[in-house]
């Protein structure tokens, strides 16, 4: 057996315990929990837990134990020895007695330790002051007080429709994922599927009689296995978030190479496919690697060559791949990639060489490619090649804004490119070759290139030095300022004003390309947001966490209140809600795109608050069509039999019929079915409004089949029985339960054709008993198996006179009850098979909640 133990405070691993156990209970100090985590029932959480408090208590620590359930096992109930048990709190509910964590005894005692088992347990109605275990939980450590517990990876609210895809046996106790995170301590108990099911065998979890099916169903290897795998990935990410905080906490920049993760660098551009897979293969090299995709989203917008199509398409294979996919904006690329490398731990980062062709690198100067080999330090880079190395279009300039290099390049190039144009044109060559006007187009071209370079600042001084430089050195007299000649003088104010110009509409024309860069960018981000809560990502946290990624901040939250700090960045997300950043500052800029994240934000938490509403709703929605529907069903149902009864009654007591005997016999038979009938249907209604109201008293107990079925089957002889002596007891209530096959059997002759009697059988699997009642009719469409159980309807029914249409809803309602299940199966060769299914009686706990299933039944529970 071996053990991976996460400390969410320090992600130190082992010898964690014996600095938690020496704590003391002080009324300023909330308690600590530790979760020992399993992948399956048997591995031994229980075991450890109290191994764990012997040890504690033998350093003096004032150890108890709220809670443990031993199931039986003796190894594990004489680990309790020399400890001091909380007595147990006593509560009756619908008939049964159950036992409950004392949560008053254990704040009463105040212990500095308190061991409390099975953390996703739902306490019986009545038997404490809160719902649900981890509620129990929060009170103890909110009063100081540390707490131990256990739990199983199946019960996981993150990972609950998994586990039931695996095993195919639905968890009806979750915990949010967030309560164990909270965790100051996480240890994985684990232990390989063959050594779990040796254990099993050799009948260290279950009684002999139960290894088989168990072997055979839950605690199959390729089960076993894959929750095992759960259970370590769920673990290792937990890990790695307090790896991720530690190093936050502490200003550790550099990588630490505790596993592979590789970034891959997506521009949008054709080559984008080769780095996903060339990185992908990378990242499989290493057992749990990791693999996240990039793109850079600049504040001036995409490099060219970028295709939001192209990006969408990479998204969706870099998830298929089992990557993810992140937007981050920042104004240097080459930065931001580091940045975000780094803020991820990445050990390799692949990038794609660049499409530039030699004379446009030579033109605009290092790429991306290099300067990221330049900062990235201790993080390998990757340059994959690709078909578009070397094949992109020569670009005016590398930036699309001023930066300060050309805010202070364009006056000084305003004021030289003129002079040294001039000695140019001064040479005898060019003097010989060259007439005025040649040189003032030279000239006027100089201009535009400069305000090219430096905008309409720039452009106006190269002008004017241009102007006076002209009018000195190539109009006549030449070696001096010709001010007096108006033609010269209007030719000069010419060439002033279409450089001017020239430069005003080069410079508008650079403005409109940012401002179109900034939207497309804007509208990129916007996008990759869309897609997220298209695909399902738009629950509040990764929202939040999304915002945070993108806009590269420490942290984000959402809170009722900003905060009144330094460096916080507030923005709006709703009534009552706000959007808070933590990290550098934002320019007006981004704000903008900041604050339809926030709309976002406030959206969803406006449908989270809708939707609870709506929940809320939906009982009472339910009720009123109930309502609706037994009103309908009173003015027919309810009235047939009582008008036939009334009918017979009257005929008896008139004086002016003389009836033979005979007559006499059949109308009192009338009047007597009539009651019974009309007796039964009330029966019905009432135990549906107890379901329903949570009223119904149940006497569970050891329960044969054969106790029950004689009466249940009095009313249909149609029906054929076999294999029932093969199944052991079932824990039931003996009249609900002759009720339930009752209805059942009468549906299914109902539905049989003539001459084809019902068959009824039953096998014992995985703990519970299943009871089949098979028809041969005409079936049923999978489509109409959810309104089966709806009550007032007769589906598939052609005899509207045959009852309210409560026998199946009624059915379901007291199976669910006595904790079982009843679904619809296509019977083979055609018709419907109703598959009530009951744990066996001497394997319920009594801590089973009345109208569900416990996990515990079902998968064996405990440790």
């Amino acid at each position: 057996m071996s053990d991976v133990r996460a400390n969410t405070s320090d992600v130190r691993t082992g010898g964690s315990e014996a600095r938690a156990g020496a704590g003391d209970v002080r009324p300023g100090r909330p308690g600590r929990l530790k979760v020992y985590l399993g992948a399956a029932p048997g591995v031994g959480k229980t075991y450890r837990m109290l191994d764990e408090a012997r040890r504690r208590a033998a350093r003096g620590v004032d150890v108890v134990v709220g809670f443990v359930e031993c199931h039986g096992r003796p190894g594990t109930e004489g680990m309790l020895d020399g400890l001091e048990v909380v007595e147990r709190a006593s509560c009756s509910y619908r008939g049964g007695e159950f036992e409950e964590m004392d949560l008053a005894a254990v704040l009463a005692r105040r212990p500095q330790v308190v061991i409390v088992d099975e953390l996703a347990h739902s306490n019986v109605p009545g038997g404490g002051r809160n719902p649900k275990r981890r509620q129990d939980i929060e009170e103890l450590l909110a009063a100081g007080i540390d707490v131990i517990t256990a739990l199983n990876i199946q019960h996981l609210e993150s990972l609950n429709d998994v586990v039931e895809k695996i095993t195919r046996v639905p968890q009806h106790e979750t915990v949010p994922d967030e309560v164990v995170r909270r965790a100051h301590q996480i240890e994985l108990v684990d232990i390989p599927p063959e050594g779990l099911r040796r254990r099993m065998a050799h009948g260290n979890i279950y009684a002999p009689e139960k290894v088989d099916a168990a072997l055979a169903d839950y605690f199959r290897p390729g089960n076993l296995t894959a929750l095992r795998q759960l259970a370590l990935l769920w673990v290792a990410d937990r890990v790695d978030e307090a790896l991720q905080s530690y190093r936050s906490e502490h200003d550790i920049g550099g990588v630490w190479e505790t596993r592979e993760r590789v970034v891959v660098a997506l521009t949008g551009g054709p080559e984008g496919d080769t780095l996903i897979r060339r990185a992908a293969r990378v990242a499989d090299r290493s057992a749990g690697g990791d693999l996240l995709a990039v793109h850079v989203t600049r504040s001036d917008g995409l490099a060219a060559g970028a295709s939001h199509a192209s990006l969408a398409r990479q998204r969706r294979l870099i998830e298929d791949l089992g990557g993810s996919y992140h937007s981050v904006i920042g104004d240097d690329v080459a930065a931001a990639l580091v940045e975000f490398a780094r803020a991820e731990n990445a050990t390799q980062l692949v990038l794609g060489t660049s499409r530039r062709g030699r004379l446009e690198r030579f033109a605009t100067g290092r790429g991306t490619g290099e300067t990221v080999v330049e900062l990235s330090a201790d993080i390998d880079i990757h340059m994959v090649t690709h078909e578009r190395a070397g094949r992109g279009t020569l670009l005016p300039s590398r930036r699309r804004t001023l930066s300060t290099v050309r805010r202070i390049a364009g006056p000084v190039a305003g004021l030289l490119l003129p002079v040294a144009l001039t000695f140019l044109l001064d040479l005898d060559v060019a003097r010989d070759r060259l007439n005025l006007t040649s040189e003032a187009l030279l000239f006027l071209l100089t201009v535009v290139g400069v305000a090219c370079i430096g905008g309409v600042a720039s452009a106006v001084i190269a002008s004017v030095t241009a102007s006076l430089l002209l009018n000195y050195w190539f109009i006549p007299p030449v070696g001096q300022f010709t001010l007096n000649d108006p033609n010269a003088l209007l030719a000069l104010a010419v060439f002033a004003v279409v450089a001017a110009t020239v430069a005003a509409v080069v410079d508008r024309s650079l403005r409109l390309s940012r401002r179109s860069a900034r939207a497309t960018a804007e509208a990129e981000t916007m996008s990759s947001l869309a897609g997220t809560i298209v695909r399902g990502g738009a629950t509040i946290p990764a929202l939040v966490e999304r915002t945070r990624e993108t806009f590269g901040m420490d942290s984000a939250e959402l809170v009722d209140e900003p905060p009144a700090e330094d460096g916080v960045t507030a923005v709006p997300a709703g009534p009552g809600a706000f959007l808070v950043l933590r990290g550098r500052i934002l320019p007006s800029s981004e704000r903008r795109v900041l604050a339809a994240f926030a709309a976002h934000v406030g959206s969803a938490v406006e449908r989270s608050r809708l939707a609870r509403a709506a929940a809320e709703v939906e009982p009472v929605k339910a009720a009123d069509r109930m309502r609706t529907a037994l009103l309908r069903a009173v003015g027919h149902d309810l009235r047939t039999p009582l008008a036939a009864g009334c009918a017979a009654v009257s005929s008896l007591r008139s004086r002016d019929v003389e009836f033979s005997e005979e007559d006499r016999d059949e109308l009192l038979a009338t009047a007597d079915e009539s009651m019974a009938r009309l007796n039964r249907l009330i029966e019905n209604l009432l135990d549906l409004s107890r379901l329903q109201a949570g009223a119904l008293t149940l006497d569970l107990r050891a329960t044969a089949l054969e106790e029950v079925l004689p009466a249940a089957l009095a009313d249909t002889p149609e029906v054929e029985v076999a294999n029932l002596e093969e199944v052991p007891a079932v824990l039931a209530d003996p009249p609900l339960l002759e009720r339930v096959i009752a209805n059942l059997a009468g549906n299914a002759a109902r539905h049989s054709p003539p001459g084809r009697k019902v068959l009824l059988a039953a096998s014992a699997h995985a703990g519970r008993v299943e009871l089949r009642v098979v028809d041969r009719g005409l079936g049923l469409p999978s489509t109409d198996r959810d309104r089966l159980f709806e009550p007032f309807q007769r589906l598939g029914d052609t005899d509207n006179a045959t009852g309210l249409g409560l026998g199946l809803a009624l059915s379901r309602g007291l199976t669910e009850a006595m904790n079982g299940t009843l679904t619809p199966e296509d019977t083979p060769g055609g018709g419907l098979t109703m598959v009530l299914s009951l744990p066996f009686a001497e394997q319920v706990q009594v801590q089973v909640q009345v109208r569900r299933a416990s996990d515990t039944q079902r998968t064996g529970g405990g440790s």
